[in-house]
């Protein structure tokens, strides 16, 4: 089970349990839970905690500082990248500062000032020692590789594409991190080991919808439109492939299915700000 339970980021942030669960409690904070019932944070979670505990010790008010969160809770998840954003205050504002970007969450009195790449290092330490149970990097399998992975692009990117190597060098068929490893080759600009990757994904399953929609974006790419909309088509639930989809058509003239594309995009939006 992925995420940090409600110890770890209870030592990790220097706040009570209780206090914890208290923010889970408020709903602003939503947290999946394990198997047996327990908590399991994000990173973005244990972000949110650091930001309020940094409102706490400066004396804000609850409403203050619940207002702020759940504005700095949809700001956040707006960003691809968490570990690279400074939070601060400047005189009465909130400032999330982002590389170049800066903008203001609320105009409320603030003493706090941390750096979430700091943080994020800390978290990374949490997602190693937890992986596998503790285990030795030399006795992980595959799905671990894969679930250690998925932590690190969150608080340690540039280590992620190691651990999605080792993950598909141990089980060639782990469809799931040659998809992650291809998607990574794909930021990076790498188009020829994406597509690989992808490739790999689809002999295992041919039916993985993100692997055949981003498959899809490298055609987009290369301005191979019919190539595109083909793997597009394999990926009916991913909203962006009908997006990516009625764009196509509505180029080749086909104002019809570019509208019906359209519709199916936002209504599968719909569905997903609803779970």
């Amino acid at each position: 089970m992925r995420g940090y339970s409600t110890k770890q980021v209870s030592d990790l942030i220097g706040m009570k349990p209780t206090r914890v669960r208290h923010y889970v409690r408020r709903r602003l904070l939503q947290p999946a839970r394990s198997p047996r019932g327990h908590y399991r944070f994000s990173f973005q979670d244990v972000v949110l905690l650091r930001t309020a505990k940094g409102m706490t010790d400066a004396s804000i008010s609850v409403r203050q500082a619940n207002r702020a969160l759940q504005k700095l809770q949809d700001e956040l998840k707006s960003l691809s990248s968490l570990s690279a954003v400074r939070i601060c205050a400047y005189g009465n504002a909130v400032v999330v500062r982002e590389e170049n970007n800066v903008w203001e969450v609320e105009s409320r009195q603030m003493t706090m000032d941390f750096d979430i790449q700091n943080l994020a290092a800390d978290v990374a330490q949490i997602a190693n020692d937890g992986v596998g149970g503790g285990k030795p990097p030399e006795e992980l399998n595959s799905d671990e590789w894969y679930n250690l992975g998925l932590d690190l692009e969150e608080v340690d990117p540039g280590r992620a594409p190691e651990a999605y190597r080792r993950a598909v060098r141990l089980d060639p068929e782990n469809a799931d991190a040659h998809v992650n490893l291809g998607r990574l080759y794909q930021l990076d600009g790498d188009l020829r080991l994406a597509r690989h990757h992808y490739q790999r994904a689809l002999s295992v399953r041919g039916d993985h919808e993100l692997a055949n929609y981003n498959l899809g974006t490298i055609f987009d790419e290369l301005d191979e439109r019919q190539s595109a909309a083909d793997f597009y088509q394999l990926a009916p639930s991913v909203p962006d492939a009908h997006y990516n989809l009625a764009r196509i058509r509505e180029l080749e003239g086909d104002e019809l299915n570019a509208k019906r594309h359209l519709l199916m995009y936002r209504r599968l939006v719909q569905l997903e700000d609803l779970q």
